[in-house]
């Protein structure tokens, strides 16, 4: 997810730095670019709306019922954002943009053979300006979103308020909610020796040792040794936040327990023996950088998992013991095995999976599950290469329906917190408006914003 996330940013610049590229020039006359808008410390061009549109363009969308009147009132909310962000003093390391460059020219001459094509395609002079370009894009992006997410991270919503959030809605207006599955797994894995383990530790310790003891980089390490494929390129980077669960338990547990600047000793989770760093704290929020090592599995390890499994099954479709106590008394996934095996959903944090937005490669392994039926071992590799089996029963289903207090709770609960998050923003919007200087081209007079830019 996060690799497509990246793709999709380093997408959305490369347009807008194309569009700076290619403005025309004609018998050496040159077109002043006049300025749209002044918010706090930002200029938005006319040309800023122009590269709006195409950058909205380039990614498939219909921009036809789209005015520069409300393209402009965007890059207005994003500014104020952005400036806000410096007044409260939410400060972005050079270090973390430079990264996010680093990536994004690695990305660009990946995709276009040397960085002298990158600089022929991007109608860029040099390296060094097309960075500074870069890393002005990124740092008003990352600041925008530190500001929006500051904005709304404190807020909660009551039951109270769930339930007068639902009575609100008109019965022809209820969302309907699709098919749904509640799925419960086993996980066995290979039993790994106590000098396979031994190797992984010894390995870690003298990693965190030529960080404390030799000053090397603990970012330089993670990119040749962690077989974690989801941070590996960004060093073992990883943000946490308290009240947003993005880890396993074992490993924000060990996260959220240290000091800046401390190096974890190694432990164990699901995934394979960490090391963690810590980069920086920011009241709620963490970076942390990590090291996995995954231990090595002989075929016959595999193969004796596989083998208990299967006698696990077979004692549970003899009613010997329930799937439950069988997770329970058996599982290695320490996730799942005190909750029956249920699988908890990672973008929801509820216990049901959409079958329209389950993960591929899980809907594959239960499509052809009936209700309580138990797969016979599937193998398992996770994105690291740690290898396990286990089987899977479909527990609940619920049926296509339209939304109900009781079953839906979790859903609605959501909506709630999303509506009263929006209605945070408009208000903080609308004060930040008062209070922020503000100047508006004439030629943008006529336009209806959603915002009061012109403090009327």
């Amino acid at each position: 997810m996060k690799h497509i996330k990246l793709v999709f940013i380093l997408f959305i610049l490369a347009h807008q730095l194309v569009a700076q590229g290619n403005n025309p020039v004609k018998y050496n006359r040159i077109k002043v670019d006049g300025i749209a808008s002044v918010v706090g410390d930002y200029v938005i061009l006319d040309s800023d709306i122009d590269k709006a549109i195409v950058e909205m363009q380039s990614q498939g969308m219909s921009t036809k019922n789209i005015s520069r009147c409300e393209f402009l009132g965007k890059l207005m909310e994003d500014k104020l954002y952005a400036h806000h962000a410096i007044q409260d003093s939410l400060e972005v390391r050079d270090e973390e943009i430079y990264d996010y460059v680093d990536q994004s020219i690695s990305y660009f001459t990946d995709q276009l053979g040397s960085i002298e094509k990158v600089l022929e395609f991007y109608k860029k002079s040099d390296e060094q300006s097309f960075r500074d370009e870069l890393y002005q894009i990124n740092k008003v992006q990352k600041l925008s979103s530190m500001m929006q997410s500051k904005i709304i991270e404190d807020i909660e919503i009551t039951p109270e308020e769930v339930r007068s959030f639902f009575q609100s809605i008109p019965k022809k207006d209820l969302p309907t909610f699709g098919t749904e599955l509640e799925i419960s797994q086993i996980v066995l894995e290979p039993k790994i020796s106590e000098e396979e383990k031994k190797r992984i530790i010894d390995q870690l310790r003298s990693f965190k040792a030529d960080v404390e003891e030799k000053g090397l980089s603990f970012a330089s390490k993670a990119i040749l040794y962690s077989q974690d494929p989801g941070s590996r390129s960004s060093g073992g980077k990883y943000t946490l936040h308290r009240k947003k669960p993005r880890m396993v338990k074992e490993f924000r547990d060990v996260a959220f327990s240290m000091q800046e600047g401390q190096i974890s000793e190694p432990f164990k989770t699901d995934f394979g023996w960490h090391i963690i760093m810590v980069d920086r704290i920011r009241g709620q929020e963490i970076d942390v950088r990590h090291i996995l090592l995954t231990p090595k599995v002989s075929d016959q390890q595999l193969n004796d998992s596989k083998n208990l499994l299967d006698t696990i099954r077979v004692r549970i479709l003899d009613n010997e013991i329930s799937f439950a106590d069988a997770a329970l008394q058996f599982s290695s996934e320490s996730e799942t095995r005190f909750n029956g095996g249920v699988i908890i959903n990672p973008v929801t944090g509820d216990k049901r999976f959409e079958l329209t937005k389950m993960d591929p490669v899980l809907y594959n392994q239960i499509r052809d599950l009936k209700d309580d039926e138990i797969s016979v071992p599937l193998l398992d590799e996770d994105r690291s290469g740690l290898k396990k089996y286990k089987i899977l029963k479909v527990t609940n289903r619920f049926e296509e329906h339209l939304a109900d207090y009781s079953q839906d709770y979790v859903k609605i609960k959501e909506l709630a917190l999303k509506e009263k998050q929006i209605k945070t923003i408009k208000k903080w919007m609308s004060e930040k408006i008062i209070m922020t200087y503000i100047s508006l081209n004439k030629d943008f007079n006529d336009c209806e914003f959603s915002y009061n830019w012109r403090k009327k």
